[in-house]
């Protein structure tokens, strides 16, 4: 029996999919209140057998906050796949991603710890990796975090939550840690990378030249998967196929929307009004913000991102960039 945290989610809802493919017994936890047709919905894009497959979901109450909740959720549990956690890049968010993404992350692995399961996969984030340092290239598995650079709430968040992985691998835990770069795929089109097709659809017309790291979800799911069913253990590993620029990816997406690309470059002036103009409407208007200071600021840097080890490891080929887009797409709505 498996147990996956945070089924409910893009990442979580693909890896319920592929684990119940594979004949899997799976035990799904979520709060009481939460949404479980997104899943259903992710398992149509996939199969003919989405009903059937979405049926044999064991769901689970509870909540990371409360342990008591997680040592039930943890009866007969062998494996567990923790993908529960908050990301936002608004600063009212930081006290819940503390919350959610570090104490939560404590508690469960302390559950894990006292029912001895027999292994555990965390998906956490490059955000919890540094910036290269002199010399080299690209980020890598073993560049270090530092609190002295300039960091979202969620990277301190995803960097706090690993630690408490690694505390329970020395305290006996076996353990692999996952590091996507931004996660590509069809899902709630309104909130996490899924925004990236939304706002380009909406008619998006200016660009930046930053470049950082996508990852298929599909890609994320397997490799966690392959990861949890290998002899490897207390190892992180970076989830990237390929580096591009906001620009390219942009404009990738309204290729295959069939829609006019943005043309319009927007240097650090104009990103830098453009948050600032965001954040008045959050008062103003009290409309969440889709660009943040944060948001903003990073979409001008510039980092690569090494997916040397997981291919070493696994033998692993990752989806290209442009057919993630492509096949996303195949699923984004017609009115949203």
């Amino acid at each position: 029996m498996i147990l996956v945290t945070g089924g409910t989610g893009l990442v979580g809802s693909h890896l319920l999919f592929d684990l119940l493919s594979k004949g899997n017994k799976v035990r799904a936890l979520k709060r009481e209140n939460s949404n479980i047709e997104f899943v259903r919905t992710t398992f149509t894009y996939y199969s003919n057998n989405a009903n059937e497959l979405f049926k044999s979901i064991e769901w689970i109450d509870g909540d990371m906050m409360d342990p008591f909740s997680l040592e039930d959720a943890l009866k007969d549990i062998e494996d567990v796949y923790h993908c529960a956690a908050l990301v936002s890049f608004q600063k009212e968010n930081r006290k819940n991603m503390q919350d959610i993404n570090v104490e939560g992350t404590r508690n469960l692995i302390n559950a894990c710890l006292e029912a001895n399961i027999r292994k555990f996969c965390m998906i956490s984030s490059v955000a919890a990796l540094g910036s290269p340092e002199e010399g080299e290239n690209s980020v890598t598995e073993k560049t270090p975090w530092s609190p002295e650079e300039k960091r979202s709430g969620y990277s301190a968040s995803k960097f706090r939550s690993e630690l408490e992985v690694w505390r329970g691998i020395e305290e006996g835990l076996n353990a692999v840690i996952v590091n996507p770069s931004i996660i590509l795929g069809p899902g709630q089109w309104d909130k996490g990378s899924s925004l990236l097709f939304k706002t380009v659809a909406k008619g998006l017309k200016y660009y930046t030249k930053g470049i950082t790291g996508y990852v298929d979800v599909r890609d994320v799911s397997r490799s966690m998967i392959e990861l949890m069913e290998s002899d490897v253990v207390n190892e992180r590993f970076i989830l990237n196929s390929d580096n591009c620029s906001y620009e390219i990816i942009f404009k990738t997406i309204a290729k295959y929307l069939g829609i006019a690309s943005p043309q319009k470059y927007a240097g650090r002036k104009l990103t830098e009004l453009a948050w600032r103009l965001a954040y008045l409407k959050t008062i103003f208007l009290f409309k969440p913000a889709v660009l943040t200071k944060e948001t903003a600021r990073a979409s001008h840097n510039i980092k690569y991102y090494s997916n040397r080890k997981i291919k070493e490891a696994l033998n692993f080929e990752f989806i290209p960039v442009e057919k993630s887009i492509e096949d996303t797409l195949k699923h984004y709505p017609k009115k949203i």
